[in-house]
């Protein structure tokens, strides 16, 4: 067992090069891990790691070591996994990061997957900063966008296209524009990215086709629950996704402008850690969403 607990130790440190993140996933101080690392180094006869008060690298002879861990490690799983399945439900912390607006997404379905998934504790992060599932412990995170980390795999959930809204009384002072070229003459409410500072494009389909209009604004948040709250204020036109203003549409606090214009269209996806083993909280989570329809209206 010590055997194993030093090799588990060594692959959480290899794949993050990081004794501190390793010790996050494995739930033990930093100092444990070192002490597993160190032991199965002297009992192997060979450093594992190259090490510095700044970083954590692989040797040689670690690196050869990594892939032969990772295949054994992945068989306990395995194996771990299909016993789970024939003698329990799946259980265990399932620990999910989705953007600010997932609790529109996800609570509607969260009562029908405790009840069906009782024994599965879940804890939810909601935030629109750009999190990394592996360094940070996550084992799923829910988000929108391209995949730009190979060590992820993703399934989608559901697409969405975006909206311009106003209020009521918005448009009964200012006027509904005719054209995405008439939104010159209005307020613009439009959407900063938290993880990049950049702001939303309106993408429009106008007479000269479809452009990346640039509105000139009159406020600016990087909150989208900011940005609709706002706009139903009658503080100007926002540019937003239909699933955040779909129950506002529904009650008239906020209606459709230019409908048909929007072009730009999105998807959500569940991403996890690649690996060939998939904890059965996981899959059930991923599957039970994928079933069920996130953006199902």
């Amino acid at each position: 067992m010590d055997s194993l607990t030093s090799l588990t130790s060594f692959v959480r440190t290899a794949e993050t090069l990081s004794f501190v993140q390793a010790a996050r996933l494995l739930g033990i101080s930093a100092s444990a891990v070192g002490k597993n690392v160190a032991r199965l180094e002297q009992k192997l006869g060979v450093r594992l790691f190259n090490r510095s008060t700044r970083s954590v690298s692989l040797t040689a002879e670690g690196a050869v070591l990594l892939v032969r861990c990772q295949q054994i490690l992945e068989q306990l799983q395995d194996a771990e996994a299909e016993l789970t399945r024939h003698i329990a439900l799946p259980s265990g912390k399932l620990r999910v990061s989705l953007p600010v607006t997932g609790y529109r997404l996800l609570l509607p379905l969260l009562p029908s997957f405790t009840l069906r998934y009782p024994d599965i504790e879940l804890e939810l992060d909601f935030s629109d900063r750009l999190v990394n599932i592996i360094d940070e412990g996550f084992d799923v995170a829910i988000r929108s966008g391209e995949i730009a980390d190979s060590r992820l795999t993703s399934k989608t959930l559901g697409s969405f296209r975006f909206v311009l809204c106003a209020s009521p009384a918005y448009l009964l002072e200012y006027g509904s524009p005719a054209s995405p070229e008439d939104l010159n003459n209005h307020k613009c409410i439009l959407y900063r990215f938290p993880s990049t500072g950049l702001l939303q494009p309106w993408e429009l389909q106008g007479a000269d086709g479809v452009s990346n209009f640039t509105p000139v604004s009159v406020l600016t948040a990087n909150n989208i629950e900011a940005v609709i709250r706002m706009s139903s204020a009658g503080m100007g036109i926002s540019y937003v996704p239909d699933f955040v203003v779909r129950e506002a549409l529904e009650k008239g606090d906020l209606r459709d402008v230019l409908p048909g214009a929007c072009v730009r269209q999105g998807q959500f996806s569940a991403l996890w850690a690649t690996r060939r083993h998939l904890s059965p909280r996981i899959r059930c989570f991923i599957d039970f969403m994928s079933e069920n329809g996130l953006l199902k209206s």
